[in-house]
């Protein structure tokens, strides 16, 4: 197959249709907020060619059309989320300024179906807005970038790039919720609730990060997909051992059987077991009390730590039950913590506990894993139907586990792990048992 190339047909400056009023022109973020990168998170939708146009120019009218459509109601969702019009100040203060978000066109030489056929994730950033030197020039500091790509079959992606210092995945829905209801023409479309920073007032903790980063100097990420057979088996496994009474998730046998893999490329890889530990985001929004709307913009994750030290303990039953009653103490005793005038303190020692699992651990290999699982992505709706297929691009940490929805109810995993830790994981007898390896996308 012949190398997929993009080009830029234009770049514009998407400013809000209403202007912030003055007394909302300093927007303080919270305090989990101050604690994330000031780096853009990305997801890329891609849907398929409407069947009522064929030829080149009815997709160009087509496309047209949609792009115009993109355009205004960016404007309009701009206005009732004003932060993401503004800049960013400091670690805990946006200018709201109305400078608006930034918004491009592009077209893609080839039909969507060669990309479908097998996902190239070396290849995929070339449909982010923020993979482009130029364009993040132009943006000066925008927060919100939307990229729209055209194929020569019709079919179109939607990227949509979102600083990570204001949202996070739930915060992200939010957003979609609203523009897509906005594309489609509601007059009510879903208001975000900005009372983050009362939540979690901001404090001045200077050089801090809230993030737990995996260097890696070459690293590599893969697709793979577990269908929702398999998924029951996984969890059949579990049962067998465990019994019924604490029923597995999706996520806690996924989750469970990748990091085992990973653990045993390790082995092979050094030639011996390598204590291990996994970091998993959870959502703290409905976990508060009282729980907090799921429209609560910002930053409102928290992950808690998994750790073996022992090869003995990476068996699937004992990862799956070793998470449940970690996730459970965290949710338990810690997440309602973050909450109000104790945050910081909780915050703080939620940051020493975390520094005291690095301290004595020497050669302790460590995987971050965060779940979109549940969240409704396939439902975004622009007004020209569904997306054939969603996915989301790291290339800045390793040793990341990514995990979504198939639509057919199994699970997809993202990962990203050494080169040569990849080469060996991707052929794992155990991992191909019950993972397709980025099998293709139809339209």
């Amino acid at each position: 197959m012949t190398q997929m190339k993009t080009e830029i047909i234009s770049r514009t400056c998407i400013k809000p249709s209403s202007p912030s009023p003055p007394n909302l022109k300093t927007f303080k973020l919270s305090l989990l907020d101050q604690l994330s990168p000031a780096i853009h998170g990305n997801m890329t939708f891609y849907f398929p060619s409407d069947a009522a146009t064929s030829s080149a120019t009815d997709h160009d009218l087509e496309f047209s059309r949609k792009s115009q459509l993109l355009q205004k109601s960016i404007s309009e969702t701009l206005t009732r989320f004003y932060p993401l019009a503004g800049r960013l100040l400091d670690a805990s203060t946006i200018d709201c300024n109305d400078d608006g978000g930034f918004f491009i066109e592009a077209r893609c030489d080839s039909p969507l179906s060669d990309f479908l056929n097998k996902p190239n994730y070396e290849t995929l950033d070339q449909f982010l807005p923020t993979a482009e030197p130029e364009t993040m020039e132009l943006c000066k500091g925008s927060m919100w970038l939307v990229k729209f790509t055209k194929f020569n079959c019709g079919g179109t992606t939607i990227s949509v790039s979102l600083t990570h210092k204001i949202a996070d995945i739930a915060a992200l829905l939010t957003l979609l919720k609203s523009w897509t209801e906005t594309c489609r023409g509601s007059a009510e479309p879903i208001l975000p609730d900005f009372t983050g920073s009362s939540l979690m007032p901001p404090r001045e903790i200077p050089g801090m990060s809230g993030s737990v980063n995996i260097a890696g100097d070459k690293f590599i990420a893969k697709r793979f997909v577990i269908s929702a057979s398999k998924v029951a088996e996984l969890k059949e496994q579990v049962i067998s051992v465990n019994g019924r009474e604490q029923y597995p998730s999706r996520v806690e046998v996924v989750l469970a059987k990748l990091w085992k893999c990973a653990a045993a490329v390790v082995k092979s890889k050094n030639g011996s077991f390598k204590p291990t530990a996994l970091f998993q985001a959870v959502n703290l929004r409905g976990r508060m009390d009282p729980p907090l709307p799921d429209t609560v913009f910002g930053n409102f994750v928290w992950p808690f730590a998994l750790i073996v030290e022992e090869e003995s303990e990476m068996e699937l039953h004992h990862l799956v039950q070793k998470m449940r009653e970690t996730k459970i103490d965290f949710l338990n005793n810690k997440a309602n913590k973050f909450r109000g005038e104790g945050g910081f303190a909780a915050l703080m020692e939620a940051l020493k506990e975390r520094a005291e699992i690095f301290r004595n651990r020497k050669e302790l290999v460590v995987y971050k894993c965060s779940s979109w699982c549940k969240f409704p992505l396939y439902e975004t709706d622009f007004g020209w139907g569904k997306p054939a297929w969603m996915t989301s691009i790291n290339k800045i940490v390793s040793n990341t586990i990514s995990l979504m929805d198939t639509k057919d109810g199994g699970v997809e995993a993202l990962l990203t792990l050494d080169v040569d830790e990849m080469s060996i994981f991707e052929r794992h007898e155990e991992l191909l048992e019950f993972a397709s390896v980025n099998p293709s996308i139809h339209l």
